[in-house]
């Protein structure tokens, strides 16, 4: 018998250290060759370690949230035989649809116990049974399960090898896991629970906090018909090919910031505020904000100027789903330029959205309410919608703001100017 340490592998791209966001084993569990025993995240991307090796977990070298140096021991092993030939673990990303799906553990809810030294007394065979296997399960849905408090060994799994899907924890949400009943009387509540922010809920905390701290905000809201660029966009869906996406309004929303940003190209920048240096950029690069169930993410549409309105709609959709599904890489994630931020329906009458740092502005749109319109004679029924932005005022004056909103606002009620060139 002898011990294997896994150490942190370089996930690559130049990245020195990875934060620990799950243990898929503890201390005692059998594992066996390429079982993903770990998950850990550097900068968007939740990557898995797997090991090389078959056995016993001895030793975990931290807890959920700590921040792990490349080369630093992860986890040891106790195997059999010599395990001096073994190679390295290389990190596994989240598995395409097409791709072999391999075994995994599922997420623990409560925090993984401390490093520990001694063999437990009565360790498992190294070689566990196919009855021992855990539920197969992305990193973000094993998240989504922890922080719902299921155990996904309740769920039985619709994807592919019995895999367990969002959907799935959905519907045992709806109909699995029944609340109690409600109480026959009052009574006070005097428990508290202390949680850490881990993995992507934390990167956005420090994400804000950095955005807030640094950038001086001005936020003008102004409100826009919406009547005419509805009735196209629904002529348009009417109208469109198989293989053409749904348009939504956003598509829109990006060609007609396309053309705002044209004639004010200190919006469509970036603000090094420590070298005191505004990088215009030529590129329109359009973040969408998109809520997942690990928390907010910014999926990058890349050269909006180069594209058309159902193309835009297309890249949109496929990195919304990416982003969703936690399989959006680096390079999707980061380089925007210019952010939009909608919640759909749920958009509110006013918003103040925060600005995508290091951007100098964030278009906010609000949902979309037919209300009384005075068109000089009587009133009429009119869609209606605020667009609620806000600006690095270091960068940019409230005249330019206003400017840059009421150009929005004069190509959303005129939707043909969006696709007259020059």
């Amino acid at each position: 018998m002898s011990e294997f340490t896994i150490k942190m592998p370089d996930v690559g791209e130049g990245v020195a250290e990875a934060e620990l966001v799950e243990w898929l084993v503890k201390v005692g569990d059998p594992v066996r060759e390429d079982m993903a025993v770990a998950a850990v995240m550097t900068d968007k991307a939740t990557v898995e370690i797997p090991t090389p090796v078959s056995g016993t977990v001895i030793w975990l070298g931290g807890e959920i949230g700590d921040t792990i140096a490349v080369r630093a021991p992860l986890i040891r092993i106790k195997m059999e035989g010599d395990g001096n030939q073994v190679a390295a673990p290389q990190p596994v990303m989240e598995p395409a649809e097409t791709e072999e799906l391999k075994p995994e553990q599922a997420a623990s809810a409560k925090k993984s116990e401390k490093p520990v030294t001694q063999v437990p007394a009565a360790a498992p065979s190294p070689r566990p049974s196919p009855e021992m296997d855990k539920p197969l399960a992305a990193p973000s849905i094993r998240l989504l399960a922890r922080d719902s408090g299921i155990d996904l060994r309740q769920i039985r799994g619709t994807g592919p090898a019995g895999r367990v899907m969002r959907e799935d924890i959905e519907q045992f949400l709806a109909h699995g896991n029944e609340a109690p009943p409600a109480q026959q009387c009052l009574s006070k509540k005097t428990s508290r629970e202390e949680i850490k922010l881990t993995g992507l809920r934390r990167r956005i905390a420090e994400k804000m906090t950095l955005s807030t701290s640094r950038i001086p905000h001005i936020t003008y809201v102004e409100e826009v018909e919406v009547t005419a660029v509805e009735e196209l966009r629904a002529t348009m869906n009417d109208a469109r090919k198989a293989e053409q996406p749904k348009l939504t309004l956003l598509p829109f929303l990006m060609r007609a910031i396309v053309k705002a940003v044209a004639e004010q190209p200190d919006l469509n920048a970036t603000f090094d505020d420590d070298a005191g240096i505004l990088t215009r950029s030529g590129a329109v690069h359009v973040g969408i904000a998109t809520q997942t169930p690990s928390g907010l993410t910014v999926p990058v549409v890349r050269h909006a100027e180069a594209r058309s309105i159902w193309d835009c709609a297309a890249e949109m959709n496929r990195l919304a789903e990416a982003a969703r599904a936690g399989t959006a890489t680096r390079d999707e994630l980061t380089g925007s330029t210019i952010t939009i931020s909608s919640l759909g329906a749920l958009g509110g009458i006013v918003s103040t959205p925060v600005i995508n740092h290091p951007e100098v502005a964030i278009v906010g749109v609000n949902k979309i309410a037919t209300r009384p319109v005075w068109d000089g004679a009587q009133f009429v029924p009119r869609k209606m919608m605020n667009l609620s932005s806000s600006f690095d005022h270091r960068i940019v004056d409230g005249f330019d703001a206003a400017t840059f909103v009421q150009r929005l606002r004069a190509l959303l009620e005129t939707p043909a100017l969006i696709f007259i060139e020059g």
